[in-house]
């Protein structure tokens, strides 16, 4: 899927239509100071796998897009539920 590198949405800061910057999220690495986190390694810490059961079944064909759309008037930067696709490009509209 392709979709242009700049496209023109709504901007809930500014509340109205402006053009905006489509950028693809990088998955960060997890903060281990988060409670969250340390929840998590805490119940999955010692043995056996009672509290998160081990995956059996297939990994889904298609991820979620994470994207972020920064408007170019106010900087401000929102994300909207996406979509799922195999393949995907950000291409220059002339």
């Amino acid at each position: 899927m392709k979709l242009p590198k700049k496209i023109k949405m709504y901007c809930p800061s500014c509340r109205r239509h402006t053009m905006h910057e489509v950028e693809r999220v990088k998955n960060r690495p997890r903060s281990e100071l988060k409670a969250g986190q340390r929840r998590f390694r805490r119940v999955t810490a010692g043995y056996g796998g009672f509290p998160r059961p081990t995956y059996e079944g297939r990994e889904k064909p298609t991820k979620r897009l994470n994207l972020r759309f920064r408007c170019v008037e106010c900087k401000k930067a929102h994300t909207r539920p996406m979509w799922r696709a195999k393949r995907f490009e950000l291409v220059e509209v002339d």
